[in-house]
């Protein structure tokens, strides 16, 4: 029982390093691999899902067994025995790695991958959970569907980094994500008081929030959202109005009350301007026709 990938141009980038799958296999073996190694920049991949066996790894012995993981990099000699009595079956991903030249903006990635890539050899039981995206990577592969290609090299890079949480057994990560910008902080400002505070939030409120000025703020809401504070305003206490009137336990006078409208007939004006409907009637094409 064999399944082999090799044709395919595979490749998938992290950080400044480009790695190609040259080889993808998943085999149950009935015969013995005899020694070999690869060249520079080569990695090996082996994980067993079942059965049993032995691989001879620079002359020394280990015993293989289910869920055992093991990452013969360049030019380690290796060669694998199966146990015909219960015979291992393998997960194989042969990968080749490249530099760069023009670097990623992913700084995480530099700290991580030199690991991975000084990595020549690494033998031990799976704590990561490495079988789930092997199993899905032949999935996507014989499937075919729709963004597979895509799928495969997040899946791909998915197993690198559980490889490396292998190596460091939990370890915490020395770099992490920056934080945001200002324009990208603002974005959240913004649609939070929108959607949490459609009712008591103002202009005034939104700038200081904000630290801009009023002018500002309405500039900025014009750039980014091609609407005035109260176009933006009206937006939100609208959409929250059908969710609200969605309710049968809500009546339109209630509804009109919690969106903080002086009376039902500015609230009905409201929504008739911004909807095309009134609101009993949107309310009836909703399946309800409950009371004022």
């Amino acid at each position: 029982m064999k399944t082999l990938y090799t044709d395919l141009s595979i490749k998938f980038r992290i950080g400044d390093t480009t790695f190609s799958a040259l080889n993808i296999i998943y085999e149950q073996f009935q015969r013995q691999i005899p020694k070999h190694s690869h060249g520079l920049n080569s990695y090996e991949i082996h994980y067993i899902s079942k059965g049993r066996g032995t691989a001879v790894i620079d002359g020394t012995i280990y015993h293989i067994e289910p869920n055992t993981l093991y990452i013969t990099g360049p030019n380690v000699e290796h060669e694998q025995y199966p146990d015909l009595n219960d015979p291992m079956t393998e997960y194989c991903f042969y990968l080749k790695i490249k530099k760069n030249r023009t670097p990623h903006r992913d700084q995480e990635s530099f700290p991580f991958l030199d690991r991975f890539e000084n990595t020549y050899f690494w033998y031990g039981t799976d704590s990561q959970d490495i079988y789930t995206p092997m199993q899905q990577i032949f999935f996507e592969l014989e499937h075919e569907y729709s963004g597979y290609i895509t799928q495969v090299e997040t899946l791909l890079q998915q197993c690198i980094v559980k490889i490396v949480r292998n190596y460091e057994n939990q370890q915490q990560s020395l770099v992490h994500f920056a934080p945001s910008n200002l324009v990208d902080s603002k974005y959240i400002l913004v649609e939070e008081c929108f959607l949490y505070e459609y009712r008591d939030i103002t202009l005034l409120k939104l700038s200081e929030r904000l630290g801009l000025s009023t002018r500002q703020t309405e500039r900025f809401l014009k750039e980014n959202y091609d609407m005035t504070f109260l176009q933006k305003k009206t937006e939100a206490k609208m959409s929250m109005a059908a969710v609200l009137l969605a309710d049968s336990n809500n009546s339109i006078t209630k509804v009109s009350d919690e969106l903080g409208y002086s009376s039902l007939e500015h609230f009905s004006h409201a929504f008739k301007k911004y909807y095309g409907i009134t609101a009993r009637n949107f309310r009836k094409k909703q399946g309800d026709d409950s009371a004022v």
